[in-house]
């Protein structure tokens, strides 16, 4: 069972992810959690206590998702990563909706307020981890330099869909050509 301090973090995160970043106020939070007025305050007795918080158990949740996903995903080939980076992306436009619009919201937040890089930065590494590994499966052989270009197309697409949302989003074609054309797989040999 989630404790106080838990319900009201993802609490604030939902408030974050579904009104925005100037709706995070200890009032709305004490609100959408349905607790007493001054609930989130003795947790966070401040607005840069409760966003440095906010930061913490979402990156925590970023996290799980990602783990959850690499401990059920071995992308052997291009197609089989590209497979694997669009459900991931349908995840986060779908059922992850508010938590990777929260992510956005605090990486804007981020650049205002450098005291929340350093989780920023220890999630993001732990992620850049599972994918250079994905590459390395898939065939890369410079998942260093392939990596930041597919990672960086693949939160662009996110965001579009997130602001602009389609019905028939399917992130799969994009994903696979771009995919095929950035990885360079291992040479066969060729026997003399």
């Amino acid at each position: 069972m989630a404790t106080r301090r838990e319900v009201l973090l993802d609490t604030s995160i939902s408030v974050l992810g579904e009104r925005g970043i100037h709706a995070l106020t200890h009032r709305a939070v004490d609100t959408a959690a349905g607790l007493p007025a001054g609930s989130a305050s003795n947790h966070f007795p401040t607005r840069d206590a409760l966003l440095d918080a906010v930061v913490e158990r979402f990156s925590a949740r970023e996290r799980a998702n990602w783990e959850e996903l690499a401990a059920k995903t071995y992308p052997r080939t291009p197609q089989e990563l590209a497979q694997a980076l669009a459900v991931f992306a349908q995840e986060a436009t779908g059922p992850n909706r508010t938590l990777t619009l929260a992510r956005y919201a605090i990486l804007i937040e981020a650049g205002i307020h450098p005291s929340l890089r350093p989780q920023l930065l220890a999630t993001g590494a732990r992620v850049n981890t599972w994918v250079l590994n994905w590459l390395r499966f898939a065939g890369s052989t410079d998942p260093e330099r392939d990596g930041p270009i597919i990672m960086n197309h693949w939160t662009g697409i996110v965001l579009h869909e997130l602001a602009i949302p389609d019905p028939a989003f399917d992130p799969y074609p994009q994903i696979a050509t771009l995919v095929a054309s950035v990885i360079r797989p291992r040479a066969t040999e060729v026997p003399s």
